[in-house]
């Protein structure tokens, strides 16, 4: 069994091939391809973690298209002084289907 841990925005996805992850908005269109960096590396039972090892091995995936996420309601209320303030929020996304790891 091969997977690895990639890097995408502020988490870690695993991911093997053919998995579709729903990452931070990257910087590319529909049908581009893109790498994420390693962080793990399982090939069967060697598992590599080691940072100069991991700069060979790339993760692949193509673009599959954009979206936003769950509205998020963010509600500031300060008692007695009439202070309220109601703010809302949707995370741009990108979704990626993993197309090769070597």
């Amino acid at each position: 069994m091969v997977y690895a841990v990639v890097r995408a925005g502020g988490r870690q996805e695993k991911v093997e091939v053919g998995t579709i992850v729903v990452l931070d908005r990257q910087a590319a269109k529909v049908g581009d391809k893109i790498e994420l960096p390693a962080v793990l590396f399982v090939d069967g039972d060697a598992v590599t973690t080691d940072a100069d090892k991991l700069a060979k091995v790339t993760v692949t995936a193509e673009v599959l298209g954009e979206e936003r996420g769950p509205k998020i309601v963010i509600q500031k209320f300060k008692n007695k002084t009439g202070y309220k303030k109601r703010q809302g929020h949707r995370q741009d996304l990108t979704r990626v289907k993993v197309t090769g790891i070597k």
